[in-house]
């Protein structure tokens, strides 16, 4: 496809003209720790963390568990992507590397492991915050430079704890979760993905061979896919489109336009019209219709994705490339400046799309 897509998206000139604010959203949001939604399993009376930073001593701003290192992982990225020489605006570098450098503390991610390690801890940001935390892990580890590996350093026992957690919960996942929200299986393998390769390059394939042989059995003989059911009302990921860029990435490159096929027929004539269509977002104010403002994000993605990975000359590329625009058209004008039930997560998904 060449730069073609790149060039439909301006993916360019939107990093370069966002990325500062992105990382100010990051940046502001790593330190918030209030208001901070705190899921907790009491075994006894007066057991409550009374406040996030006790719980949590790295994790503890931006709303939520997995939203926080959804935002250490924006950082790390335009970083990174800063460092291989792409466009990303006056981006505060010193800063971020300040703020990482004393937040990405030993103590505090030994702390996290533990946490990660309980049972009913660990199970609480399972699949979805264990991905991004391995995608968080992955994008340090892979970044040549001495603070990335002074921190991945201090990630690895984070980085063990949910890889174990991973490998005993994959093999007892006997279907797949199509939910267009936390628990969907194919969005959190897609996270994963990248860690789990880096890890066999290294010699240990367990994590890789354990997520690809999930895929397969939850995904490779699904077809007709219902996907004009969607949206529902809170998502903020398409059950339909992940699966699809999940196995975008899993079945050979000559196989994959007959798997599409038989999972979304009718892409090339736009149907279903409901894939295709921006979700409307009625009330940012309520965090779970605000979901849907990072539906039309994380579709966008998708589409991308998915127009990446078909031959130039399949019908469904343009298509894909149509709907990638229309859908980030929708989605990243609410980045920052909006209700904080959209700034302190959705600026993540802006950055997986641009980069």
């Amino acid at each position: 496809m060449g730069e073609e897509w790149r060039e439909r998206l301006d993916q360019r000139a939107l990093l370069e003209a966002n990325a500062a604010g992105y990382a100010r959203v990051a940046l502001d949001n790593i330190d918030r720790e209030f208001p901070y939604a705190v899921p907790h399993t009491m075994r006894e009376p007066g057991d409550f963390p009374h406040r996030p930073r006790a719980q949590h001593p790295v994790f503890y701003g931006s709303f939520d568990w997995h939203s926080c290192v959804e935002m250490y992982w924006l950082l790390v990225r335009l970083l990174t992507t800063a460092n291989q020489g792409a466009p990303v605006g006056p981006l505060p570098e010193a800063e971020i590397r300040s703020a990482l450098d004393s937040h990405l503390s030993a103590d505090g991610l030994a702390a996290e492991a533990a946490f990660m390690v309980d049972r009913v801890g660990g199970r609480r940001e399972r699949p979805y915050g264990w991905g991004w935390a391995l995608r968080l892990a992955h994008e340090l580890a892979g970044w040549d430079d001495p603070d990335a590996r002074r921190w991945a350093e201090r990630f690895t026992p984070l980085a063990e704890t949910l890889t174990g957690n991973f490998l005993r919960w994959l093999p007892n996942a006997t279907y797949p979760v199509r939910y267009g929200m936390h628990t969907n299986s194919a969005f959190a393998v897609s996270l994963t993905l990248p860690y789990a390769r880096a890890r066999a390059a290294d010699g240990d394939s367990d994590l890789l061979d354990a997520l690809v042989a999930a895929t397969h059995r939850w995904f490779g003989d699904d077809r007709d896919y219902p996907g004009a059911w969607e949206p529902s009302g809170t998502d903020f990921l398409s059950p339909a489109l992940t699966e699809a860029e999940l196995m975008a990435q899993l079945v050979p490159a000559e196989e994959f336009p007959a798997w599409l096929e038989r999972f979304l027929p009718g892409l090339a004539d736009g149907r279903p019209s409901a894939l295709f269509t921006p979700a409307i977002v009625s009330d940012a104010s309520d965090g779970q219709i605000a979901h849907l403002h990072g539906l039309n994000a994380s579709r966008a993605w998708c589409w991308r994705r998915i127009a990446e990975s078909l031959p130039e000359n399949d019908p469904r590329v343009g298509v894909a490339l149509t709907a990638m625009r229309r859908h980030a058209d929708a989605a990243l004008p609410h980045v920052a400046g909006s209700d904080y039930m959209v700034e302190h997560w959705l600026a993540a998904y802006a950055v997986l799309l641009l980069t």
